[in-house]
């Protein structure tokens, strides 16, 4: 039967399809399109404004549009037979412009440049197939502005599709968007202006958006939220939805995204970030709100959870998502560290605005949030890609209400007060910039901030299978020992005595044998892993705040950090053992004094003592010390008499790996274990108890995961 209405359809004309015969009334297309838009008609004078409907309006208008072109062009057939089939095409696009007019929003659907989303394609060829038509597949150009792209949909998210659990879309808040047609300002260039209202006000000025008292966000407990986080979070809730949030790094941003999108119920939400914190959002999440659940995209997406309240995406792979993403029903959009997208010409770029755009025409009044660290007089030409894709502008001029607040001024370039008005109208839009300083009394004057990190390439790949090889053979040394147990002695579950013995024998072998399955050999490695990425947060840092602290145990994990940031002509100093007083010296005055040196160089067991680097209020561990005592010895070389800074350490943790149970173990041991200095016998004696819980923990997880 298939391939008899094939042969029936066969020569169907378009640039797909070839010249067809003559067809009977109820045969062909026009039955099928006739059929399906009365459905839409229902179902929207119904109120069911569900994804799958709005997207089946834009099939039938589109095909409607290519049938009644190749009707028009078609030598081969009558008139009275072209007649009598654009007559039905008229009842078609009839019934369309009448649900049209119950729906105004379903016209941007069907406007110039529209496109059919994964879903459309999937509508579009059931009512092909139903009308009998085999559609040969059109060649796909590459796009000029992608080159090279390689676009993917992964299954969980076409089942949602399919699924039809699209959030409806804001059909009002589309009605109120209207355009704001320039008129005391008509023909005035006005961004420029307006990058130099920054400048022109000077430094000093309020840089922060009017904010309400702090309402009474619900956090899990035991965790706190701040007075100026809650201020936001309240924002959001009273309706605000655009934000240029560039609070200082340490003052918890991501906490005020994830719990502003709670507060405007702007899920799902979709969050664009840098691949070295994309671990750190899900975590965030499972903190913050943990009543949502939070999928992480990674590569192709195969593991992608498309059901999920909260889609995480790095820049990296953007690209390769970008078509599904910008049609998928999303009510909110956080981009983090958005000063990644100030260059307007990066591929990067053009997919966050690509996204943006689709986003506030679907969704109308939807949560933007542009978070950054980066002050705000710094390159300010970098601001115009992040106010457009919060829709303040466009790629020529203010839109919407920023334009309607420069209109209400009263005022045009070259007026007196114009600078001071058209700066105070963009902060009003949502930008929040607090520094540390404001906000002393918030926070803690110091703090240790833990930054998961994935290690993705070989050598990641490399530390989990030595960690796996490690497991088993404390597994079989567990099973021995239980085996050789007089039955009587043999307890219910994991013998946690057996275990501790199992772990103490794993460390001894390994450090006698010298083998690659030594935890303090493990550990180096994983410092080896993950030095890139500190060394990349690290360089985020100072963009942000200026002088950093980076230090390491090893000195490979140095050499390769400071190879980083010589390649990102970032000027650094270094510390570490064997250096002359003299070049010791030199090192620090460079860092302290020099402008042009925003990093020095550390190594934990040359520099955590003895030392004042109080020029910075931020400090990277890429490697963990085994003990507290030591962390807090490379922490105190900036949280010292004379800092008015709170002061941030930031860990990086290779999530996945025992680095995240030796943090466990350090920051559970803080405050019992010896303050020792300069590497004591107490100070080693922590560092091996530390080793062994770690391969006890390893044991445990292993025997909890096969189930004793």
């Amino acid at each position: 039967m298939a391939k008899r209405r094939r042969e029936r359809s066969r020569g169907r004309a378009s640039s797909t399809r070839g010249p067809r015969r003559a067809r009977k009334d109820n045969e062909g297309l026009l039955p099928v399109l006739a059929q399906a838009v009365r459905q839409v008609e229902a179902a929207i004078y119904s109120g069911d404004h569900r994804m799958s409907v709005r997207s089946k309006f834009q099939v039938i208008a589109l095909l409607t549009r290519e049938e009644r072109a190749r009707v028009m062009s078609d030598p081969g057939t009558s008139k009275e037979f072209k007649d009598a089939q654009l007559k039905r095409l008229d009842g078609i696009g009839t019934i369309l412009a009448m649900t049209a007019a119950r729906d105004p929003s379903l016209l941007a659907t069907i406007g110039e440049g529209s496109e059919l989303a994964e879903l459309g394609q999937l509508q579009r060829q059931e009512l092909l197939e139903a009308a009998g038509i085999e559609e040969k597949p059109k060649p796909v150009a590459a796009e000029p502005d992608l080159p090279g792209k390689r676009t993917v949909v992964p299954q969980s998210v076409l089942s949602h599709q399919l699924a039809n659990p699209f959030m409806a879309p804001d059909i009002e808040a589309v009605r109120r968007q209207v355009e704001v047609r320039p008129q005391r300002l008509a023909g005035w260039e006005l961004l420029e202006p307006l990058l130099r209202s920054f400048e022109e006000v000077g430094d000093g000025a309020a840089s922060c958006m009017p904010l309400p008292d702090p309402g009474d966000a619900p956090v899990s407990p035991g965790l706190h939220l701040m007075k100026h986080q809650a201020q936001v979070v309240a924002a959001a809730a009273k309706g605000h939805r655009r934000f240029l949030l560039a609070d200082e790094p340490g003052l918890g941003k991501t906490a005020q995204a994830l719990l502003s999108a709670q507060a405007a119920k702007s899920y799902p939400l979709l969050a664009v970030v840098p691949n070295v914190v994309k671990a750190n959002w899900a975590r965030e999440v499972g903190l913050w709100t943990p009543s949502r659940s939070a999928t992480v995209i990674h590569s192709d997406g195969e593991s992608t959870d498309a059901f999920a309240d909260i889609v995480i995406v790095n820049y990296e792979i953007l690209d390769r998502h970008r078509s599904w993403l910008a049609d998928f029903g999303f009510r909110g959009m956080v981009v983090d560290e958005a000063h990644f997208i100030k260059n307007k010409s990066s591929q990067r770029s053009r997919n966050v605005l690509e996204i943006s755009r689709r986003i506030r025409t679907r969704t109308g009044d939807p949560l933007l949030m542009a978070l950054t660290g980066t002050p705000l007089i710094n390159e300010l030409d970098d601001f115009l890609a992040i106010w457009e894709f919060l829709g303040w502008i466009d790629a020529t001029k203010p839109i919407g209400s920023l334009m309607a607040a420069l209109e209400a001024t009263g005022l045009q370039p070259g007026d007196p007060g114009f600078y001071a008005a058209a700066r105070q109208c963009v902060i009003d839009q949502g930008i929040v910039r607090r520094r540390k300083i404001d906000v002393v009394a918030d926070i803690p004057a110091r703090r240790v901030a833990d930054l998961p990190v994935e290690l993705d390439d070989a050598a990641g790949r490399s530390i989990r299978r030595a960690q796996e090889e490690l497991a088993d053979v404390l597994l079989t040394r567990y099973d021995a020992a239980i085996r050789r147990q007089p039955v009587a002695r043999r307890v219910e579950g994991i013998d946690h005595a057996v275990v501790h013995r199992v772990a103490t024998w794993a460390r001894k072998q390994a450090e006698a044998a010298g083998t690659s399955d030594n935890v303090f050999t493990m550990m180096r490695k994983i410092g080896q892993a993950k030095a890139g990425l500190a060394a990349d947060y690290t360089a985020q840092l100072v963009d942000n705040v200026g002088k950093v602290v980076f230090f390491a145990k090893h000195i490979d994990v140095m050499d390769t950090a400071e190879e980083a940031f010589a390649s990102r002509r970032i000027g650094f100093s270094s510390i570490r053992g064997g250096q002359t007083r003299k070049a010791r010296q030199a090192a620090i005055d460079s860092f302290t004094h020099d402008p042009e040196v925003s990093v020095v160089v550390c190594s934990l067991s040359a520099a955590g003592v003895g030392l004042n680097l109080q020029v910075a209020s931020n400090l990277v561990l890429a490697e963990l010390p085994w003990t507290e005592a030591e962390q807090t010895q490379a922490i105190d070389r900036i949280h010292r008499i004379g800092q008015h800074q709170p002061v941030t350490a930031w860990r990086i943790l290779a999530a996945g790996t025992i680095d995240t149970r030796v943090a466990e173990l350090i920051d559970r041991k803080a405050g019992l274990a010896a303050r020792a200095l300069d590497g004591s016998r107490e100070e080693a004696e922590a560092a091996a108890d530390v080793a062994l819980e770690a391969l006890a923990g390893l044991l445990v997880d292993a025997l909890e995961t096969r189930g004793g």
